[in-house]
């Protein structure tokens, strides 16, 4: 009698041992792909997204990214601003001014800019959206400019001075900002 309930119970034991390893790990097939409740946990940002007092003399909707600080701003209602950790231009790629989204695109396609492939020849002339894709989950371009608001699968890049002018968030805060702001957004950039 006791073999009989010693299997069922030690199938139950290693089924809580491995759920208490699944919690852990939580591994859902669609993250592979994108889609999946974990596809953006893993690059979770070294400068948490958190609500803050600001004192800018911008409207409410208003992006400021500030290079020095290596943090953007979405000023929020009564004095407040969601902040966020950014990466920004490396030592002569840094840059200022004001220009407005001009477009949003959700898992964009990259084509370097002649000016980067004359940099760097090895770099692929163009990369479908997805996964690899150095622009990660979503883009917002600003004016006529080359440069964008953009994720990166490269997280240990936030807060620091890498890109070649454009701005990276992780994939899971530049989908929140993203789903925050439209076309047409005001985005001040500050270069002290």
């Amino acid at each position: 009698m006791i073999r009989f309930f010693a299997a069922p119970i030690a199938a139950i034991a290693l089924l809580s041992a491995m759920a208490g390893g699944a919690l852990a790990e939580e591994f859902d097939s669609r993250d592979i792909m994108g889609g999946g409740p974990n596809f953006f946990r893993g690059g979770s940002s070294p400068i948490p997204r958190t609500t803050v007092m600001y004192n800018g003399n911008y409207a409410p909707g208003t992006i400021v990214v500030n290079t020095s600080e290596r943090r953007l701003y979405l000023v929020l209602q009564n004095g407040q601003a969601l902040r966020y950790g950014i990466g920004v231009g490396r030592d002569g790629f840094r840059w200022g001014g004001v220009h407005r989204i001009t477009a949003k695109k959700e898992w964009p396609a990259w084509t370097p800019p002649s000016q980067m492939l004359a940099r760097r020849p090895d770099l692929p002339r163009h990369m479908k959206g997805g996964i690899e894709n150095p622009l990660g989950a979503r883009a917002m371009y600003l004016g006529s400019t080359l440069y964008r608001i953009h994720g990166s699968n490269e997280p240990e890049t936030i807060g620091q001075a890498v890109s070649s002018g454009c701005f990276r968030m992780t994939n899971d805060d530049v989908s929140d900002l993203y789903s925050r702001v439209s076309v047409g957004t005001t985005v001040v950039v500050l270069n002290n």
